[in-house]
């Protein structure tokens, strides 16, 4: 079992969201949206630095330029080196990450969404992708539904109510390992989500990690809102030391 990540496995995080849904698209980036007076990208960095990583690349997109000056403002974990690479506005994200082949060189590494925090243990991830020995392994969620469900019985009675229940259904929730091989999958203009993962699953190249705890997407106004009271509550699951100072 691997206990912590290598520190030589460099972290990719796609970062080129407008975040146009936030309320906040139109002033800055989705990744520097806030959530405890942080922006996120400053919290997922963290989690994966608390658990061994330390090199990152940002694959920036719209306003690439003041994500960078953000970034570089920030004092990060000792160790830990934070790059802002421009991968295009408009570029989609497996053309983020095929723009990003000459920074990993053969590298193995990690790969993970500007807009997502859990509480994954990624020593976990390492552990269940070398023992796939596949091309790539994604962290796979069951999302709490945006709804409440109503339960029927076969007689149309309605026998009670839940709120908000998991779905029963797995999703991509991100945190991804990757092989240097995933590039022969990659083109500058392909969506990482559709053919080229598609196909690796087709080609039996893709394996799957089951995550059962905390996960959440910070998509809307009210996902942002829902993780800033998390975090003023002391109840973060994500954070490495909640109300922290930096």
């Amino acid at each position: 079992m691997v206990e912590a990540l290598p520190e030589n496995l460099p972290v990719v995080v796609l970062c080129g969201g407008r975040g146009t849904r936030l309320g906040a698209g139109q002033t800055v980036p989705k990744p520097l949206v806030e959530i405890g007076g942080r922006p996120i990208v400053q919290h997922i960095v963290e989690l994966y630095a608390a658990q061994g990583a330390r090199r990152f690349l940002l694959a920036a997109g719209w306003r690439a330029d003041l994500l960078g000056s953000a970034v570089n403002a920030i004092a990060w974990p000792e160790g830990v080196t934070v790059e802002c690479v421009d991968t295009g506005v408009d570029t989609e994200t497996g053309g983020r990450l095929h723009r990003l082949r000459e920074h990993l060189g053969r590298s193995p590494f990690h790969l993970t969404y500007g807009d997502g925090v859990a509480d994954v243990r990624l020593a976990d991830l390492e552990a269940t992708h070398r023992a796939g020995g596949r091309t790539v392994t994604l962290t796979v969620v069951r999302p709490e539904l945006q709804f409440g469900i109503v339960e029927l019985a076969e007689d149309d009675a309605i026998t009670g109510f839940r709120e908000k229940p998991r779905s029963t259904h797995w999703i991509n929730g991100g945190f991804m390992r990757m092989e240097p091989d995933v590039f022969e999958v990659l083109d500058a203009d392909c969506t990482l989500e559709r053919e080229p993962l598609q196909r690796l699953a087709a080609e039996g190249r893709l394996h799957s990690h089951r995550h059962e705890g905390f996960w959440a997407c910070m998509d809307t106004y009210k996902d942002a809102r829902a993780l800033n009271e998390l975090w003023e509550a002391g109840t973060a699951p994500w954070a490495v030391a909640p109300q922290a100072a930096r």
